[in-house]
């Protein structure tokens, strides 16, 4: 019989003492010795060395390892699984990780049910986008868990979300974007920002990030930080003009009030949702100027290569964003066709 089936036959009375099998194998765990798992298999003379070997003392030193969600998130901080996370996702998931700490840092993890779960999960149901990017995140953590042989089954799995009306997202109105012009004069960086996100469509993550390196032979440079494409997109007139006044003490363009560092999402995202408020904007948001982009690149006629060209999409994402403007137009073309027909009858 090989390890796994070993393991899967195995009761607790044939294991030595402080031995536990665990999903994924054999692992020594006693109270203020750290948890270690075992290479060998079960009832080998190498098994029986690694055991001794961690009772005499042989093994790593003896230390006291807290399980509790503290202790799992700064393992899960240190792991690959949020190491490779773009910077952008990185920084959300710290604010539902120091949410979890404010409330169950001293707690077990292994204790956690599937009922406490939702009992989180409910607890904000009156801010539903809070509550289902939290489970997310918590699905994560305690999928890490399981790794490090902590608990066996994953209590956040399969737990669903709270069910909302999804609202799909649409362009700027060409009246509210010229009205956002008028009250956000050239020199402002609440004018600047928007240029830029009209002007070159890329994400604002990746406009906080541009700085005046990046303009090269009259287009920017773009390395997206989602996608890590990497693309040349010209400058648009009314883009230039906002460039030609912008103040350059930063290697960034769009800097905080200081002019020291780069603007924060944070502050961006406030100083844009004023000027919103003040035109009665509020249903159009930042991430709606990428829309306008791939939009104004379809009623000029771009097919969806050229769009893409620019924006760095890919092509389900370029019908996506266009799909209301596309049908619109679409729709125009095939009622000029009927009348076409009608009048040659």
């Amino acid at each position: 019989m090989n390890l796994k089936g070993w393991i899967c036959a195995m009761t607790k009375r044939e294991l030595p003492k402080h031995v536990y099998k665990q999903r994924n194998g054999l692992y020594f765990q006693r109270r203020g010795w750290p948890s270690q798992k075992f290479s060998s298999e079960f009832q080998t003379p190498e098994f029986w060395k690694e055991y001794a070997d961690i009772l005499s003392g042989k093994a790593p030193p003896k230390r006291v390892i807290s399980r509790d969600f503290a202790a799992l998130i700064k393992n899960y901080r240190g792991s690959h699984r949020y190491k490779r996370l773009k910077p952008r996702t990185a920084l959300d998931y710290d604010k539902y990780l120091e949410f979890f700490l404010t409330i169950m840092a001293g707690t077990n993890p292994a204790n956690m049910k599937r009922k406490d779960v939702i009992r989180l999960r409910d607890a904000n149901a009156q801010k539903p986008y809070f509550a289902n990017y939290s489970l997310r995140v918590l699905r994560i953590v305690m999928e890490h868990c399981v790794d490090l042989g902590w608990r066996e089954t994953n209590p956040a799995k399969g737990v669903p979300e709270i069910k909302t009306e999804k609202i799909e997202r649409d362009p700027w109105p060409r009246e509210l974007l010229e009205l956002y012009r008028a009250t956000c004069p050239i020199g402002t960086r609440e004018r600047l920002v928007m240029e830029l996100c009209v002007g070159t469509g890329q994400r604002i993550g990746d406009v906080l990030e541009m700085r005046w390196s990046d303009i090269q032979d009259g287009a920017f440079v773009v390395k997206q930080n989602k996608t890590n494409k990497e693309l040349w997109v010209p400058i648009l007139p009314e883009l230039q003009t906002a460039l030609n006044v912008a103040s350059r003490h930063s290697v960034f363009i769009l800097t905080n009030e200081k002019g020291t560092n780069r603007w924060s999402y944070r502050g961006a995202s406030q100083a844009i949702r004023n000027v919103r408020q003040q035109v009665g904007a509020l249903n159009y948001d930042i991430h709606s100027w990428r829309y306008n982009a791939a939009c104004e690149l379809l009623e000029a006629g771009c097919e969806d290569d050229l769009i893409a060209a620019v924006t760095g999409q890919s092509p389900a994402m370029v019908l996506h964003y266009t799909k209301k403007v596309r049908q619109k137009l679409r729709a125009i073309q095939a009622q000029q066709k009927r009348t076409e027909q009608k009048q040659k009858v």
